[in-house]
């Protein structure tokens, strides 16, 4: 299991940022995906034009360090943001869709899931939620990279 921080951008100021991070660290963005690139749910409102090449997903790694992030869009699985204080989030990554299960039923007990535990762009799971003391989590069991 590996705890990676997670920064949730309200502004959609994502891309440039990670772009910025990863010149500035010397680092390398590894994964890239944008709310676009995700498969639609029709029993959601259609995604803003806007907010298609805004990034669901990103992923920075600098030397064995990685940093991940995405962009907040409010009403598509975005977290809310409460004064500021839910715009980092601790991301939970595990090697099996089986731990990912386990391990975000124990965690989101008695909290709240903004994003129930499911298959994504980039992973074989992927969930949110905030957890009984308020801090925000996510748990990620990420696709086979090709």
């Amino acid at each position: 299991m590996k705890l990676t921080p997670y920064l949730m951008f309200f502004n959609g100021d994502c891309r440039e940022a990670f772009d910025f991070y990863a010149g500035a660290l010397g680092g390398q963005i590894i994964l890239r995906v944008t709310y676009g690139d995700m498969p639609t749910d029709p029993s959601q409102p259609p995604l803003p034009e806007e907010a298609k090449s805004q990034l669901a997903h990103v992923n920075l790694l600098v030397g064995e360090a990685s940093i991940m992030g995405g962009d907040s869009i409010m009403g598509c699985g975005g977290s809310e943001k409460i004064d500021g204080r839910n715009d980092t989030t601790v991301n939970i990554e595990v090697d099996t869709v089986e731990e990912a299960e386990r391990v975000f039923a124990a965690m989101s007990a008695g909290g709240k899931v903004q994003m129930p535990l499911m298959e994504t762009a980039w992973s074989q799971r992927f969930g949110m939620f905030t957890d009984r003391y308020g801090k925000p989590w996510m748990v990620n069991c990420n696709k086979p990279m090709l």
